[in-house]
C-alpha cells in the first residue's frame, strides 16, 4: 500500500479549528500538502564494477656469482623468468607486495668437455604500491608480470641479471541496483514499461585446478639422467559452463630437452601433445550463461621418476591452473520509464545509473610471417622453438578492436662446432590484427586474450630461419548502457489552480508527435479510458483525429 504523510503549517491548524470539514488536501502548496509515497516493485540487477586499481613497474636486478657447485659458463643459450608473489597486504592508500622473480638459466660449458648445464635462483622484492581508495579491509587482487628480461654475462664466474615487472593492484566489488519493475496501488498512476536486456553476474570467484600426468619415455629414448630444459604450455583451452560445473578441455604441449644416461651423455629432445580435460565445481553454475573465465598457469613441477622396472623413463607432471572466473546470466526485464498521475499530481525522481548487456562473444585469428636471420653461429638442426603474445595496444576502433604487439620466439639450435655447439635467438616479430565487434564502443567492456596456437620454425639455410605462426585472439565484449532509473515517486493533490485549468469534459484534435501516453498524461487520465472512451483498438492515432476526453 502507499505510504502517506500529511504536513499542516500553523495557518493550517488555525483554518481548520474554525472549519474542521475542510478537508486538509485543499490547503495546497505552502499551507499544506497530503503527500502519498508510492511503493515501488523493483528488481535486484546484480553487478561489479573495480572500485580501484592501480598500476606500478619496477626494475629488479642483481649481479650473481655462478656457485661454487656449477662448472664456467661459456655461453647462455636460455632463460625463463616467472614472477611469483607471496604476500599482498593492504592499507589505507597503500598496498604492499612482496615476492620473488624466479629464473632460470641454460648455458653451455666447456669445462670437462662440451655440456649444458641448468642454473636457478630468485631474486627477492618488495614493494609499495599507491592505490587511492584501498582499504585494510579490502580483498586486493594482484598480478605480476614479467615484461623484460635479460641476463649477460660479465665473465665465466658472474652472470648480470635486469628485468622489468609490471605489478596491477584491482579491488573489485558488487553491488545491486534496483530496478522499478511496478507499482503497488498503481490505479492511481499510469506508468510507461521499456523492454531491457541486461547480463548480471551470478558467480565471481577464484579457483584452482590441478592436473597430473605421467608420461612414459618411448621406445629408442635412452634413459633420462637430467632435464636441462623443459617447457609445458596450454593450447587450446575451451570453458563453457554446465549444470554447477565448469567443463574445460584443452591440450598440454610439452617439451624435454634431457641428458641421457650412457658414457657420452647424449642430449635429446622430445616433444608430446597431451589432451587435457576437467571440472571444475561451480554453485549456482547453469549451461547456457556466459562465462567471462581468465586462467594462467600458477604452480608447475616437472621430475624425473622411475618406472615400473625402476628405471628413470618416465616424467611426472603436475599444473595448478588458476581461474579468475565471472559467470553471467542473461535476463530480460520491463523496467518503468515514466509514470503520471490519473486524478493527482506526481513528483518521479530518478538517479542515473549504468548496466550492462552482452554485445557479443567473438574470436579471431591472425596469420604472422617472418624470415629472420641467426645472429651467431650457423645452424645445423633445430631443438626447440617456443612462441609468447606480447600485447601492446588494444584501442577499439569501428566496428572492432584494433590489436598490436609482438611474438617474442626463442629458438634453440644446434650448431655442430665444438667450442660453441648450442646456440640460440630471441625475436620479436610485429603484428597487427583488427578483431571484428561490430558495435562496439569506447564505452564497453572487454579484455582480449592472446595466445600462440600453431608455430613452425625451419631452416631455409644455415643462416636464415622461416617462421609461420597462427595467433588466436578472444574477447567477450559488454554493452554499457546508461539507464535512468525511477527512485521514488510522490502523489499529491492537485492545486485548485491546475484543478480549475482541465476541463471536466473536452474534444481533443490530434496533433503530430502525440500518443495516447502525452495525451493521457497533460489531462491527468489514463490511457485505457481514452481508448474505452474513443472505442480505440489500438495505441495508433491520426493527425486530425478527435479524442474524447472525461475526467473524474
Amino acid at each position: 500500500m502507499p505510504r502517506k504523510r500529511l504536513l499542516r503549517g500553523a495557518h493550517l491548524r488555525g483554518i481548520q479549528s474554525m472549519n474542521p470539514k475542510i478537508p486538509s488536501y485543499i490547503f495546497y502548496s505552502r499551507i499544506c500538502v497530503e503527500v502519498f509515497f508510492v511503493e515501488l516493485i523493483r528488481r535486484n540487477i546484480h553487478m561489479d564494477r573495480v572500485k580501484t586499481e592501480a598500476v606500478m613497474q619496477f626494475t629488479a636486478e642483481e649481479d650473481v656469482n655462478v656457485p661454487d657447485s656449477k662448472p664456467d659458463v661459456n655461453a647462455i643459450n636460455l632463460e625463463r623468468g616467472e614472477v611469483i608473489l607471496e604476500e599482498i597486504r593492504p592499507t589505507a592508500g597503500q598496498v604492499f607486495v612482496k615476492g620473488y622473480l624466479g629464473y632460470t638459466i641454460l648455458y653451455h660449458t666447456l669445462d670437462g668437455g662440451s655440456r649444458l648445464v641448468v642454473l636457478e635462483g630468485r631474486l627477492p622484492f618488495s614493494e609499495t604500491m599507491n592505490v587511492n581508495g584501498v582499504t585494510a579491509s579490502d580483498a586486493v587482487t594482484v598480478t605480476g608480470e614479467l615484461q623484460d628480461l635479460s641476463i649477460h654475462m660479465i665473465n665465466s664466474r658472474k652472470l648480470s641479471i635486469q628485468s622489468l615487472i609490471t605489478l596491477t593492484a584491482s579491488v573489485e566489488e558488487l553491488y545491486d541496483e534496483e530496478a522499478p519493475v511496478g507499482v503497488h496501488g498503481e490505479e492511481r498512476v499510469e506508468y510507461h514499461k521499456v523492454p531491457m536486456n541486461v547480463a548480471q553476474i551470478v558467480i565471481s570467484k577464484h579457483d584452482i585446478f590441478r592436473w597430473k600426468k605421467e608420461l612414459d619415455m618411448p621406445a629408442g629414448y635412452p634413459n633420462i639422467s637430467e632435464i636441462l630444459w623443459n617447457d609445458v604450455s596450454l593450447r587450446d583451452m575451451q570453458i563453457r559452463p554446465s549444470d554447477e560445473k565448469l567443463l574445460l578441455t584443452g591440450e598440454v604441449q610439452v617439451f624435454l630437452l634431457y641428458e641421457g644416461e650412457g658414457e657420452n651423455k647424449p642430449v635429446l629432445a622430445y616433444e608430446t601433445v597431451i589432451p587435457i580435460s576437467g571440472t571444475i565445481d561451480c554453485h549456482g553454475c547453469r549451461e547456457g550463461m556466459i562465462s567471462d573465465i581468465h586462467w594462467a598457469v600458477g604452480q608447475k613441477d616437472v621430475a624425473v621418476r622411475p618406472d615400473l622396472d625402476g628405471e628413470e623413463r618416465c616424467v611426472g607432471i603436475e599444473l595448478v591452473l588458476e581461474f579468475g572466473m565471472k559467470v553471467y546470466e542473461d535476463e530480460k526485464l520491463e523496467v518503468i520509464s515514466d509514470l503520471y498521475g490519473v486524478s493527482d499530481e506526481v513528483t518521479s525522481r530518478y538517479y542515473d545509473a549504468t548496466l550492462r548487456q552482452l554485445l557479443t562473444r567473438v574470436t579471431g585469428k591472425s596469420k604472422v610471417a617472418d624470415k629472420s636471420k641467426v645472429k651467431s653461429g650457423n645452424v645445423l638442426q633445430l631443438l626447440h622453438s617456443e612462441g609468447e603474445v606480447l600485447q601492446e595496444q588494444q584501442t577499439v576502433v569501428p566496428n572492432g578492436i584494433l590489436l598490436r604487439g609482438f611474438l617474442k620466439l626463442k629458438v634453440m639450435y644446434i650448431t655442430g662446432t665444438d667450442d660453441m655447439p648450442y646456440g640460440s635467438t630471441v625475436e620479436m616479430i610485429p603484428y597487427e590484427y583488427t578483431l571484428e565487434v561490430p558495435g562496439i564502443t569506447t564505452e564497453d567492456k572487454y579484455s582480449v586474450q592472446g595466445e600462440v596456437e600453431q608455430l613452425q620454425v625451419s631452416m631455409l639455410d644455415g643462416e636464415e630461419m622461416d617462421v609461420k605462426a597462427i595467433l588466436g585472439f578472444s574477447t567477450i565484449v559488454f554493452k554499457t548502457i546508461p539507464a535512468r532509473l525511477l527512485n521514488t515517486v510522490e502523489i499529491t493533490a492537485l492545486s485548485p489552480e491546475k484543478e480549475n485549468r482541465l476541463p471536466g469534459i473536452a474534444f481533443y484534435v490530434v496533433k503530430e508527435g502525440d500518443n495516447l501516453w502525452n495525451i493521457g498524461k497533460r489531462y491527468y487520465i489514463s490511457v485505457d479510458k481514452l481508448k474505452e472512451l474513443n472505442a480505440l483498438e489500438s495505441d495508433e492515432l491520426q493527425i486530425g483525429q478527435k479524442l474524447l476526453i472525461v475526467r473524474g
